[in-house]
């Protein structure tokens, strides 16, 4: 096969999830989360599974997608070898007698994704077919098959992923130039919405963050009724989807000049990002990425300040590998959970270190990244000065 677009590329994909299921000696994979199956079909409707063989897959949606799945299928650039297979009585039954009408004598399914009842359902179906003499495969969990291969993006999910960074650096300005006192966090969550939208991005890719004062020092603070005051702390924290694609971004305002500890928070984290910056390149585990942003800070007496890992991946979701965190001792098992391994060329993700003070503040500032041959391409390029609104 060859060329980035067309089936050729979903073909590719299918392959290396292949390899990776007949590494682990089963004979098929049932995908049912719904970024994975989007990820090896370009399905994105919000009721799918696809069951994948070592030479077809079977793509089971219900009524509402049928139409919009067989456009899918016959496009020049759909899934290869697919056959669709309509939801008739339920999904559960629907997707049941599927399993149990394949010969296969083991199949795999994504059990961070399967719900205890929907595990039950399968199997009491799937016995009930071995009761009347048919042949019915053992279901065997599986982990992570489909995320290790989309951790590392082809060049058509890293262009995409690089003009959304583009948009979100456009965004950014705009949002900066809104900034006024008196303001409050829910006028201004609702604003970088709005131009998140008018930007070019289908949607936010997950709830806009605004923190204003002591509500800053709050990692994930909801915004709120709360004005934005004379000496504040403003952390923003938000992202859009383009093509289906996540991006993410963390800036830090203040409303009048800033105090001597908000250029403190602020100094030191920026320079906690750049030292992480300049640790990645392939090879480097992710958790050297973290380390070296995690020793700035604690160099500075904010190591405490600091509680959360320094980037996560992003892709088709805005969490997903590689996971940038703090190493484990285990490093065998972090590697086997998602939770630390090598970089490598194509791996994109966030780069975010954090310093927080409850009672008065907190600043993160992020960008996003691509890994290169050599080192790492910066996808946001907002700069990192304080933002001083007045």
């Amino acid at each position: 096969m060859s060329g980035e677009g067309g089936a050729s590329r979903l073909g590719r994909r299918l392959l290396k999830v292949r390899d990776r299921f007949v590494a682990e000696r089963l004979d098929g994979l049932l995908v049912t989360h719904g970024a994975n199956v989007r990820y090896l079909t370009n399905f994105t409707g919000t009721s799918g599974a696809l069951l994948v063989g070592t030479s077809t897959c079977r793509l089971v949606t219900d009524g509402r997608y049928l139409t919009a799945a067989r456009a899918l299928l016959a496009a020049p650039d759909g899934p290869p070898d697919t056959e669709l297979v309509p939801v008739e009585r339920s999904y559960e039954a629907t997707v049941s007698e599927l399993l149990a009408g394949t010969g296969w004598p083991r199949i795999g399914f994504e059990v961070a994704h399967t719900s205890v009842k929907t595990h039950r359902q399968w199997t009491d179906r799937v016995g009930q077919a071995g009761q009347a003499g048919a042949q019915v495969p053992e279901l065997v969990e599986t982990y992570r098959i489909v995320e290790q291969v989309r951790a590392v993006k082809d060049p058509g999910e890293l262009s995409t992923l690089r003009r959304a960074g583009q948009m979100l650096t456009e965004v950014a300005g705009e949002v900066r130039r809104t900034l006024e006192p008196g303001q409050r966090e829910l006028e201004v969550a609702a604003t970088v919405d709005h131009t998140l939208r008018s930007g070019g991005f289908e949607r936010s890719a997950f709830d806009t963050i605004v923190a204003s004062g002591p509500n800053s020092a709050l990692p994930h603070a909801q915004p709120g009724p709360r004005r934005l005051a004379e000496g504040d702390i403003v952390l923003l924290d938000f992202g859009g989807v383009h093509d289906g694609y996540c991006v993410d971004l963390s800036r830090v305002a203040t409303i009048g000049p800033p105090t001597e500890a908000a250029q403190r928070l602020h100094a030191a984290v920026a320079d906690a990002q750049t030292a992480a910056i300049e640790a990645v390149r392939p090879g480097a585990w992710a958790s050297d990425v973290d380390g070296a942003a995690r020793r700035v800070l604690e160099e500075r007496g904010l190591g405490e300040a600091f509680g959360h890992g320094t980037g996560h991946g992003l892709g088709l979701e805005i969490h997903e590998e590689p996971r940038v965190a703090r190493r484990d001792a285990d490093r065998e098992r972090a590697v086997a959970a998602g939770a630390d391994g090598p970089l490598a060329p194509g791996m994109v993700f966030t780069i975010e270190p954090g310093a927080y003070e409850p009672g008065f503040g907190g600043v993160r500032l992020e960008d996003d990244v691509a890994v290169t041959d050599d080192g790492c391409e910066m996808l946001t390029d907002v700069g990192r000065d304080l933002w001083v609104v007045s």
